[in-house]
């Protein structure tokens, strides 16, 4: 099976230089896809030796992730595994991802509630609602639909290279909707994930609270109307 990582990346050229050494050390071949940085994200990626496509202006995850998909495919790929740009997913752990990919699950989640609760805070009720919802699209216990790390397969990643949400959390939890409506299964497997090595994240705790609920009223709705 022929592996691809895709990183998604907007002005972290703090961070992203040992995210690619490890993965480079791996000998995993990455698509960075540079979403508009300012920052010399993308001469770092290409001096660490990842390919580099480049948007002029900043999109958004998931259509940085489909930009990646794209390519990925064009490269014969079999299966992709994101990979954040600040340091949070462990590349150590992309075989274990990938190893339960087949049959009907085409994509697998680095859980981190696997094992242990959601944090007991705004942002931890938030991903837990967001789980539910998920789980009962899915049919099966979901419980970090938030995670963007994740293993995708054919034919599930051909269907992503040419339809994927880009709202906000439609690179994650809408995804995953988008994947169990095509009659593909989900998995999880344990992860550790790391803090953040750098950099802030590009959306206030607040606003993710807001965008959170607002992705589960739309949901809500659009599930009313089928």
């Amino acid at each position: 099976m022929k592996v691809v990582l895709i990183t998604p990346a907007l002005n972290e050229a703090a961070s992203i230089g040992p995210v690619l050494d490890r993965a480079m050390a791996a000998g995993y071949p990455v698509i960075v896809v540079d979403d508009g940085s300012t920052d010399g994200t993308g001469r770092i990626a290409r001096e660490r030796g990842a390919t580099v496509l480049r948007h002029p202006f900043n999109l958004g995850v998931g259509a940085a992730l489909q930009t990646g998909f794209r390519e990925a495919l064009l490269r014969g790929a079999d299966a992709v595994v994101q990979v954040d740009a600040d340091g949070q997913h462990d590349v150590s752990q992309v075989e274990t991802l990938v190893a339960q990919l087949g049959g009907e699950v085409q994509m697998v989640i680095g859980s981190r509630f696997v094992h242990r609760p959601h944090p007991r805070t705004p942002r931890g009720l938030a991903m837990r609602t967001l789980a539910r919802r998920a789980s009962k699209v899915a049919g099966t216990t979901v419980t970090d639909s938030s995670s963007g790390f994740r293993a995708i397969g054919r034919p599930l990643l051909e269907l992503f290279a040419r339809r994927f949400p880009s709202s906000y959390l439609g690179d994650t939890f809408g995804s995953i909707l988008l994947a169990c409506r095509h009659g593909y299964r989900v998995a999880e497997v344990p992860a550790l994930i790391h803090d953040r090595q750098a950099g802030v994240p590009s959306t206030s705790p607040g606003r993710a609270a807001f965008l959170v609920l607002r992705a589960i009223a739309s949901e809500t709705t659009s599930e009313t109307k089928r």
